[in-house]
């Protein structure tokens, strides 16, 4: 019996997956979990690396204990990277997405290298602020050392990859979330990466998922989609093309699969982006803020940092405005569902997508005014709170299908929840409620299970991705 391992790493945590196929199902056992944290360093939130590193080792590890593997696989969060020079040796800080270096980087590009419109249609990606691209920018103005040293740019599961093997491989699905590949051709566009200044000889030839990677303790490394989402889209088993998909963990990402890159005016002003997907498909979705609201809350109502090194003045100012906080609790995030649910009366909507939920002092403070400017009520309470997200992010999504239908053309009839974010059962019904389509929820591990069937296909087991998706 073949065995694999799908190591999935997302912002808060990483688990490693074992995945066997049994009488043509695909069966799941959690071998390894744990956490995934940053630290400040030189005035920037960036990765523990060192960290990160050790706890990949650790469960592989813990895997080869239990059971001979035939691959392994790694996928993380997209748009991070780190660049290494001629010596193969860490020449920057692995800084994070959400760190405030990029703020204004996007108005300089527009201004001096080119519209956004003009580089939307070169590469279908729509504008976040933590867009690789913009990442670059930062570091070139801030660091311009560091460019001149670099050889290689790597993607954070690229250089994990590089970690095991020694080998380094570019991988095609998360190079796509940087914003300098032509959504096209499929590759770096050349010519943007030489308007921006950027040095070209850092960013190398793609691979796709399923290729080779190299060996760590005898067995074999591939490429898994590196980009977690797209992973998460390979496992979502849509009975119909009327399905929309939606990724539900930190970022909730909401979208459907294409075969060409849609990068029209009209969807550039919808800000919708055309990731790209495994074997060069295209996911064509969505970025919504997602749980990171939830998962921020409830990490202020537990007392923890996210950030270590960061002042928690605001949580504390935040958290005695609050009626019901009782620090002695431990609030889980089921608790959090049950209070929205009891706070049912309460209704206020805020747009989830707005750059201050990015990375606030507090989230729960946040929340409370972006809910004042709308003309109600601020939250008393901590179930008012979760209310106002949990409705917020409904109706996110409700919007987000209108525009997309309207784009597309396409009539949907159904969502198909992946991913932890879908054993929320309150958050999908109000999302049923908001926007009169059936949910399906499921698989829970879509991202790992991805993972693994691009493993099980490189290995044979199955013959192509549609046979795969009926055994999921």
């Amino acid at each position: 019996m073949t065995k694999y391992l799908a190591i999935d790493i997302g912002a808060s945590s990483g688990r490693h997956i074992l995945g066997t196929l049994v009488e043509g199902k695909i069966v799941l056992e959690e071998i390894y979990r744990f956490e995934n944290s940053q630290l400040r360093k030189d005035s920037h939130d960036c990765w523990d690396l060192e960290k990160l590193v050790a706890s990949v080792k650790a469960g592989i590890d813990a895997a080869l204990e239990k059971t001979p593997l035939d691959s392994i696989a790694i996928d993380t969060w997209g748009v991070d990277f780190v660049l290494l020079d001629e010596n193969n040796a860490l020449c920057s800080d692995a800084v994070a997405y959400r760190d405030e270096r990029t703020a204004g980087a996007d108005a300089e590009i527009e201004a001096s290298v080119m519209s956004f419109e003009e580089l939307y249609s070169r590469t279908g990606i729509q504008k976040t602020p933590f867009n690789t691209i913009y990442q670059l920018w930062a570091l070139k103005k801030e660091h311009p050392g560091q460019l001149a040293k670099a050889a290689k740019f790597l993607t954070i599961p690229e250089y994990l990859n590089y970690r095991l093997t020694g080998n380094i491989v570019h991988e095609y699905t998360d190079s796509s979330t940087t914003g300098l590949l032509n959504a096209a051709a499929k590759d770096w566009d050349r010519e943007l990466i030489a308007r921006l200044g950027l040095p070209a000889r850092i960013f190398g030839k793609l691979q796709m998922p399923g290729a080779a990677v190299g060996e760590y303790r005898g067995v074999k490394v591939v490429l898994a989609a590196l980009h977690d989402t797209a992973s998460a889209y390979l496992a979502v088993p849509a009975r119909d093309d009327k399905a929309v998909y939606l990724s539900s963990g930190t970022w909730s990402l909401l979208g459907v699969e294409n075969e060409a890159p849609i990068t029209s005016a009209e969807s550039c002003a919808a800000n919708f982006t055309n990731e790209g997907g495994a074997w060069g498909r295209y996911r064509y979705l969505k970025n919504i803020m997602g749980l990171w609201m939830i998962q921020s809350i409830r990490r202020e109502l537990n007392g923890v940092s996210y950030v270590e090194g960061k002042d928690g003045a605001a949580t504390k100012s935040a958290l005695a405005a609050l009626a019901d906080y009782d620090a002695s609790a431990e609030y889980s995030f089921s608790r959090l569902s049950e209070l929205a649910r009891e706070a049912g009366g309460y209704r206020a909507i805020v747009d989830v997508n707005d750059r201050r939920f990015l990375n606030p002092a507090s989230m729960i403070a946040e929340v409370s005014k972006a809910a004042a400017e709308t003309g109600a009520r601020p939250p008393r309470t901590i179930g008012e709170t979760m209310q106002c997200v949990y409705l917020s992010l409904a109706e996110c999504y409700a919007a987000a299908i209108k525009t997309l239908s309207a784009i597309t053309g396409k009539t949907y009839t159904s969502i198909n929840i992946v991913g932890g974010g879908c054993k929320d059962e309150y958050l999908n019904e109000l999302t049923a409620k908001a926007t009169g389509l059936e949910v399906f929820a499921g698989p829970v591990e879509g991202t790992a299970t991805g993972n693994l069937i691009v493993q099980m296909i490189a290995h044979g087991d199955f013959p192509d991705l549609a046979a795969a998706r009926k055994a999921i």
